[in-house]
């Protein structure tokens, strides 16, 4: 079976696991105050260009998500997310299960608009009721998005602005940071990215790490007893070098670039055998999330040999699928599959 359901299904990088093996024997302390963390946040810092950003290693992307809105939101706050965000569809309710609503408007190939986020605000405080209505206090965005869309420098400026303008949070889910920086299509770099938002965090789970992700607040404004606050959520590990060794690895000799520019290179293969196949694309995604349409005879064919992910029905007779490349992805993965299209 071919591996393209998405970009996690296989284990770690090489490095990675060679490392884990050379330090296995180190007793350090737990629940992130071993050296390797301290490594990993200070080479984070640096290929930020953010000498005073606080860097937190939590376990995977669902818990960073919550554990980031539910401590910096008030509790009479909500989050503002696409309408397509991750946040919204894809995390079983934990957002609201945390207290906070999930405020949704409208996605454009899974990017909010700034004039569109600034006229809901404007609107929530021209509504003489609104003191009955939850505030928004935040603004979910992720890079790359659900759909593999791309943020422009103008684009993540504009809601920036926005966010200061009504001085509410900017968080930028980045799973997928890595392929969204090595994208052609990208003009954003990672210490632009930390200048613009006030929490992201840099994806290790999807980007070539067993676990975890780098949750970086970068303007001294982490909340207060945050590592506390996240054992509470049951996001920390004891075993916190775990995640701390995967990062400092990552970040040692521009691996986690070098990760996510091989991947970006086989999704360029990918959609070049999409399109040489004929294969219509359900949308434009310039980074390792591809998107195609597929007659219900053919996803039945392709189900036989390929393992993909079901995306949305189209009609009675067409889905769209996502076809995915990792760290892990071969040219040969891509010949054979292109023989099976």
């Amino acid at each position: 079976m071919l591996a393209f359901a998405n970009d996690y299904s296989k284990g770690a990088h090489p490095a990675i696991l060679q490392r884990f093996i050379d330090t296995n024997r180190d007793p350090q302390p737990g629940y992130g105050q071993d050296t390797y963390s301290a490594s990993a946040a200070e080479k984070i810092q640096a290929a930020c260009d953010c000498p005073d950003a606080q860097v937190t290693f939590i376990a995977g992307g669902t818990q960073a998500n919550a554990v980031i809105i539910s401590t910096v939101l008030k509790d009479y706050q909500g989050v503002i997310a696409a309408d397509t965000g991750h946040v919204s569809i894809h995390e079983a309710g934990s957002i609201e299960y945390t207290g906070h609503k999930v405020l949704t408007i409208p996605g454009h190939d899974g990017k909010i608009d700034a004039q569109e986020l600034a006229a809901y605000i404007r609107g929530f405080y021209d509504d003489e009721n609104h003191i009955q209505m939850v505030y928004p206090g935040m603004v979910y965005i992720s890079q790359p998005t659900e759909y593999g869309t791309l943020y422009s420098k103008q684009e993540l400026t504009a809601i920036s602005d926005v966010c200061h303008q009504y001085d509410i949070s900017l968080f930028m889910d980045g799973a997928r940071l890595g392929y969204g920086l090595m994208s052609p299509e990208n003009d954003l770099t990672l210490p632009e990215i930390a200048k613009l938002v006030d929490v992201f965090y840099i994806g290790g789970t999807k980007v070539g790490a067993l676990c975890g992700e780098a949750v970086v607040f970068t303007h001294n404004n982490q909340p207060e007893y945050f590592n506390n606050r996240v054992k509470r959520r049951g996001a920390q590990l004891a075993k916190g070098r775990l995640i701390g060794v995967q990062f400092e690895t990552l970040f040692t000799d521009n691996l986690y670039f070098k990760i996510s520019a091989h991947t970006i290179e086989m999704a360029a293969q990918l959609k070049a055998a999409l399109t040489e196949k004929g294969y219509q694309f359900f949308i434009a995604s310039p980074t390792n999330q591809q998107f195609v349409v597929v007659t219900n005879e053919k996803l039945a064919a392709l189900k036989q040999e390929v393992d993909f992910s079901f995306w949305e029905k189209i009609d009675d007779d067409h889905t769209a699928i996502r076809l995915v490349t990792s760290w892990a992805t071969t040219e040969e993965e891509i010949a054979a599959l292109k023989a099976v299209l």
